[in-house]
């Protein structure tokens, strides 16, 4: 089938079950939804996709609406009938209402912890764990076949759902209806409402809603007209009583319910108030307005416009929570950062992290769109940079006195240039050190930490400013200096609150550590060797200050390309360090060397001309031992070096695990439940020793155990292979992982962090035959069980020396649901029935 006829099908199908047609705004996000992809009608050379369906008058009938928009209709077609129904069955159980949207995100895991609940006492128990009898029945649930199996639509977890935004105060289905209205205080303007753009088209429909709507449903009276109160229980004048009103509302952020309002009145003043009061609140504008509940936003409209709502519109929660943005909140009447929030926030999706449950949740913003997560929150904060004191690095200009911060194991560095804002940094720090010179920093603590966040941290007996950017756990983070680009793992406690009378000052200056490379050398040209990057360091950082040539800007990634000069040296481009550096002998990468494991535990070489048999670190420098010909290391950890083995349960005993890793049915690691808070509390420990342990030299042999930095953690490791290019193979003894690393990210183990048993155990599914798994049931079984918490029954194990090699036969069951047990053994089984069948 000719492309240009299979997207004219597929648009066919994709319209069929709109009875009422698509409009044609509409149609591309419809078509998305369904096939991934948008219409290509510039592929197919038109230049509208309005001119592209006009062409095709026997796939698509197009007409305008009342409203004068453009209606899309599917031109039946026996042929592409069967797809539309499986199109219409899509979408019924997609959603009942309201079309899809594709939001094309990748969920941003905001949690540092990496389990999806923190461990309880004990898991519930299976009702049975005895092996069952052949020809048993139980509970198991069907489970997708084909493509949905990887692929498919599942339902949120309880981690995902925890980032769906809280209703705020009165959102939920009301209970009382007969007045179900909602106010808010006002001040209103000279001038009206300015509606945002891609509500006024819905606004329009309300103005002009038809007058013939049955009386009884209209709110107004036949004593609207009147500005008085009826004589009841509220003896108050009514200037008090809309004084009164208002100073609620005023204390309701949120609005309150019109039902509500009796009740809070009477609970502020002791007095009733009267019903004649609520139906006059709707003629009180200068008091409050009728809010769209859905929408978020208020406006001004004629009460011959406005009606109660019916009953069927009920059943679903009002669709729109007032939020606070986190770190913007003393700005939220800057007209600067106002708009800011505006141009990054309306009209797009994102992924929503929740600091603070309440009436207005206090939240982070994330737009996970692209590669990169941006987060919005501090996107907006950088609206309120002081432009006066930017500075812009210029091509082919020249600077002196330049001053070389920090150094990355990509050859990127960052460097301080002197400027204004410098001089303005200088000012404002000078004056937070003789603030706190008299004050009690203690009372300045950071109660609530979060990604983007611009807090003080004392650095050399100075306070610098810092950005929050990763945070591990309760205890420890992340952070970035602003001045000059050091990235640091520090306590949460070190941090400290700008002071509100320094905040906008701090925040006014931009940073003043610019992001540079130096030309003609990698990154562009390749990457960068060890020894390559500790030269560098070493050069540099022991300088105090260099002469710089910025000969390019990346503005695309906010690098500047520069030659640097010792200043004895400048302007001689033959002695600038980026040459010096070139034609040293820093950059051949030495031959790879593998030290395969074989099952035994021996090692055996790969066929080289030399062996490594140690690697030695000393200040990071890389020390290569070779013997003359290949040697065994040690195929066991001695005794004295190992902690305590892990106790494991008796055959046929119940064990609470959590599998963290699995493969397929006959290789997956699980974790002691009841030992989940003691491993997270040695993980943060060890993010703090060695973030801020002095480095030592490292005798690095295969088979010993060492801590290694493995994507911002520091995991207790074993050696199973060395690479002579620097890297290592090493074996994640808590959580099951096999990984590379650089040798510059291995430590020692200190005897602190032995004493709790390896957590990691290696199991195999009890109740299957062993076999080579197919791709299809490998995913069926990691979709069952990873990242899970399940009871095991163990029916064997399989000693050895070293504890990682050690292995069980296990079943697993999911007690998570109240009244199913599901057997993961039957659920496999059943499944292998099914693809042999389709097979």
């Amino acid at each position: 089938m000719q492309e240009p006829e299979l997207i004219a099908k597929t648009l066919r199908a994709v319209l069929h079950p709109f009875k009422s047609g698509v409009p044609l705004s509409e149609l591309q996000g419809e078509y998305k939804s369904l096939t991934g992809e948008w219409i290509p009608f510039r592929h197919l050379g038109y230049g509208t996709l309005e001119g592209y369906l006009e062409s095709i008058p026997g796939v698509v009938r197009m007409e305008g609406s009342k409203m004068g928009e453009v209606i899309c209709h599917a031109v039946a077609c026996s042929e592409t009938e069967p797809i539309a129904q499986l199109v219409a069955r899509q979408r019924s159980s997609k959603r009942k209402t309201g079309r899809q949207v594709n939001c094309q995100m990748r969920l941003k895991n905001t949690s540092p912890v990496k389990l999806a609940g923190k461990p309880k006492g004990t898991l519930r128990q299976p009702r049975s764990l005895s092996v069952p009898e052949e020809g048993s029945k139980r509970p198991v649930p069907r489970l997708p076949r084909g493509r949905g199996v990887a692929g498919g639509m599942v339902k949120p977890s309880a981690e995902s759902a925890r980032l769906t935004l809280s209703p705020a105060a009165g959102s939920g289905p009301p209970k009382e209806m007969p007045m179900q209205r909602h106010v808010t205080v006002v001040n209103r303007p000279e001038k009206r409402l300015t509606v945002p753009p891609r509500f006024q088209k819905e606004l329009q429909v309300h103005l002009s809603r038809s007058s013939s709507v049955d009386s009884n449903d209209n709110l107004n009276t036949s004593t609207a007209e009147t500005h008085t109160v009826d004589s009841g229980p509220s003896a108050a004048p009514v200037n008090e009583v809309q004084g009164r009103i208002k100073e609620i509302l005023s204390k309701c952020s949120s609005g309150v319910w019109v039902s509500k309002m009796p009740q809070i009145y009477r609970e502020m003043y002791w007095e009733e108030l009267s019903t004649a009061v609520l139906r006059q609140l709707e003629n009180w504008p200068h008091v409050c307005t009728v809010c769209y509940v859905d929408h978020g936003f208020s406006d001004f409209v004629e009460s011959n416009s406005v009606y109660k709502l019916q009953k069927q519109f009920h059943s679903l929660p009002f669709q729109a929570a007032k939020c606070k943005l986190a770190g913007l909140e003393v700005f939220c009447d800057d007209p600067v950062l106002v708009k800011a929030v505006e141009l990054q926030t309306c009209s797009k999706i994102f992924a929503v992290e929740i600091l603070e449950k309440s009436d207005v949740p206090l939240l982070v913003l994330y737009d996970t769109s692209g590669e990169d997560d941006i987060n919005i929150n501090a996107t907006c904060l950088k609206s309120l940079y002081d432009k006066s004191l930017e500075l812009h690095l210029q091509v082919d200009a020249l600077y002196t006195h330049v001053r070389v911060t920090s150094v990355f194991s990509d050859g990127s560095l960052y460097c301080q240039v002197p400027s204004k804002g410098m001089s303005r940094l200088s000012e404002i720090l000078q004056k937070l050190e003789d603030y706190f010179r008299y004050k009690q920093t203690s009372e300045f603590n950071v109660s609530l930490p979060f990604c983007g966040k611009i807090c003080l941290f004392p650095s050399k007996g100075k306070w610098a400013r810092v950005e929050i950017r990763i945070i591990h756990t309760r205890r420890a983070l992340d952070v970035q200096f602003m001045d000059t680009g050091t990235v640091a793992t520090v306590k949460v406690s070190e941090l400290r609150e700008i002071p509100p009378q320094f905040l906008r000052e701090v925040i006014a200056v931009p940073p003043q550590a610019l992001k540079c490379c130096l030309a003609d050398l990698p990154p562009d040209t390749g990457m960068w060797t060890p020894d390559a990057v500790l030269w560098l360091r070493d050069t540099v950082m022991n300088c105090p200050e260099f002469s710089m040539k910025v000969v390019k800007q990346d503005g695309s990634k906010g690098i500047a390309h520069v030659y640097l000069f010792a200043p004895e040296n400048f302007p001689g481009m033959d002695h600038s360090i980026n040459r010096q550096i070139k034609n040293a002998d820093l950059w051949r990468h030495q031959k790879d060397v593998f030290l395969s494991v074989t099952p035994s535990g021996t090692s055996s070489p790969k066929v080289t001309s030399d062996a490594v048999s140690t690697l030695r670190v000393t200040s990071g420098r890389l020390e290569k031992s070779f013997s003359d010909s290949p040697r065994e290391p040690s195929s066991a950890v001695s005794v004295t070096d190992m902690p305590p083995p892990l106790p494991l349960l008796k055959t046929g005993e119940l064990m609470d695990v959590y599998v963290s890793v699995a493969c397929h049915p006959g290789h997956f690691i699980i974790q002691p439940w009841k030992e989940l808070h003691n491993l997270e509390a040695l993980m943060e420990e060890m993010l703090l020793y060695y973030s801020r342990a002095e480095e030592k030299p490292v005798n690095i042999e295969k088979n010993k155990l060492y801590a290694a930095k493995i994507e911002n953690q520091w995991y207790r490791v074993v050696i199973k292979g060395i690479l002579r290019n620097g890297f290592l193979s090493v074996y994640e003894l808590d959580y099951g992982k096999h990984e590379f690393v650089s040798v510059e990210k291995v430590r020692p183990l200190v005897d602190t962090f032995r004493k709790l048993p390896f957590q990691a155990i290696t199991a195999q599914l009890a109740g299957v035959k062993s076999q080579q798994w197919s791709e299809e049931a490998s995913i069926v079984f990691r979709n069952l069980v990873e990242k899970k918490p399940l009871v095991a029954q163990i029916q064997a194990v399989n000693e050895s020396t070293n504890s990682w090699d050690r292995k069980i036969v296990t079943f697993l069951v999911d007690t998570s649901l109240p009244d199913t047990d599901i057997w993961i053994h039957d659920f496999v089984s059943e499944s292998l029935v099914e693809f042999s069948k389709d097979d």
